[in-house]
């Protein structure tokens, strides 16, 4: 009898633990907006309604017009095609040769958050996308404090379920030994409370809980999609790689030879701003930094000898004449005002809290750029095996950056994300080199046995290729 109300009460919490963890897989916009984060946004357009390296999400459903066959091109848009799809096969003409990844372990919950998120923002009814620099941060602390909260109140609920359960389980054990004439001790409340069966279940509760939180949380160690910080120097990939269409490989030159892409270094700004020294949208503000770092007299056109041991009073008398000099003539005065003045002297001190900190007292030396993407040290990433071999363009993990002000973390980073990729890429055997050695799926896609060898292919999804 004994054990049956312990299966009973197993039953019941395991129960219980299906409803904490079931709690969170219901339809949700704000779900769906993690989601297209993690798994959209660097192909599709964030308003919906326009055209990027895919089609513009917004109406999906209608066009579809069949959720299912919507929900299955989601999860295997290949097999899709393959199958003889409609309006699989006229979106493949459209976009081919670009392959949509497969999402196969999306659940239909979060594949109706995701539409529910797209739909919400096509029509506004998730309100107005901020702008850079509102506060987004206050908004999703909200929903992340919301969201503990529910953990609270789910863990309290299972608490007193476990202590109703330990009373039941008193009273049947109290009924089964007054029928069978034994003596029994009705346990007081607090006596259920720190019994060993309590005890044990919160134990277990506690264990169960913080090891979901600990798995979950190192999934997204070092992954920050989204992550977007201000940057010593307001620098606009929008108007340099935008507008005026400059490479991405003329400032991050170690994309195509080496492992890291590099940060360019003041150098390679001079080769533009010697001649480039008021910038079109924060004038000598952003520009003069870079001059001050490197020790260049924009007045005098040539670099300050000795530069690293120059004293700040007199490296702070180079850049205010150099914004003076700027102010007047901007605003066609004979001589610096009160108002301006007060306008150096700001632009200065700017200056100096961009290119010093509590390590670095100088305001020569190195710009100290904040770090966006970075992945785990047991991750091998090689930039020149993606961009020389593979012929990848930047934009295809780093999103459309020369549409953007203040770069961002565009891609989730993700070991399945880069997985997925392996497995969907094509490589590009043609006039490469590089894949002379593979003669065997040479002669294979010349005798139309296959279409495509993609990085899986030649090993791309072997873990010693990225952990070593």
């Amino acid at each position: 009898m004994k054990s049956n109300h312990l299966r009973r009460f197993g039953f019941l919490l395991v129960f219980a633990f299906g409803i904490l963890f079931a709690a969170q897989a219901q339809v949700s916009a704000d779900a769906g907006k993690t989601l297209f984060k993690n798994y959209c946004a660097s192909c599709h357009a964030k308003d919906m309604k326009s055209a990027a390296t895919g089609p513009a999400l917004a109406g999906a459903q209608e066009r579809w017009a069949d959720d299912e066959a919507l929900y299955n091109w989601i999860r295997n848009s290949q097999g899709m095609i393959a199958s003889g799809n409609p309006r699989a096969v006229e979106l493949w003409n459209q976009y081919k040769p670009t392959v949509m990844t497969a999402f196969p372990d999306l659940t239909d919950d979060e594949i109706g958050s995701l539409l529910a998120f797209i739909n919400g923002t096509a029509d506004g009814s998730l309100g107005p996308k901020k702008e850079v620099g509102s506060d987004i941060s206050a908004s999703s602390t909200v929903s992340k404090s919301s969201s503990n909260w529910l953990y609270y109140l789910l863990f309290a609920g299972l608490a007193v379920l476990a202590f109703i359960l330990a009373r039941i389980i008193n009273s049947l054990n109290k009924i089964e030994a007054l029928k069978e004439g034994k003596k029994y001790h009705d346990k007081t409340v607090m006596e259920t409370i720190f019994s060993k069966g309590f005890v044990s279940f919160l134990v277990f509760a506690l264990v169960i809980i913080g090891v979901y939180f600990l798995a979950t949380n190192a999934m997204h160690l070092g992954r920050q999609q989204g992550y977007q910080p201000d940057q010593p120097i307001k620098f606009s990939h929008a108007t340099h790689a935008g507008v005026n269409k400059i490479d991405c490989q003329y400032c991050h030159d170690g994309a195509r030879r080496s492992k890291h892409s590099v940060i360019p270094s003041a150098s390679t700004c001079m080769n533009c701003h010697r001649a480039i020294k008021k910038g079109s949208k924060y004038g000598t503000a952003e520009i003069t930094k870079i001059y001050a770092s490197i020790g260049y007299n924009p007045i005098t056109n040539t670099y300050i000898q000795n530069y690293e041991n120059y004293p700040q009073d007199s490296i702070k008398a180079v850049y205010s004449e150099w914004i003076s000099q700027n102010y007047v003539e901007d605003n066609e005065l004979a001589a610096i005002d009160a108002e301006g003045q007060l306008f150096v002297d700001n632009q200065w001190s700017d200056i100096v809290a961009s290119l010093t900190n509590n390590v670095k007292k100088q305001v020569q030396g190195p710009i100290e750029w904040t770090r966006i993407h970075n992945l785990p040290d047991h991750v091998y990433f090689n930039h020149s095996q993606h961009v020389t071999v593979g012929k990848l363009e930047c934009q295809t993990c780093h999103g459309k950056v020369e549409e953007m002000e203040v770069v961002e973390q565009a891609s989730p980073l993700s070991m399945g994300w880069c997985i997925n990729c392996h497995r969907q890429t094509a490589v590009q055997f043609a006039n490469n080199p590089y894949y002379d050695s593979y003669q065997a799926f040479h002669d294979e896609m010349k005798a139309g046995q296959i279409e495509k060898v993609t990085v899986a292919d030649i090993g791309g999804l072997e873990c010693q290729k990225c952990h070593y």
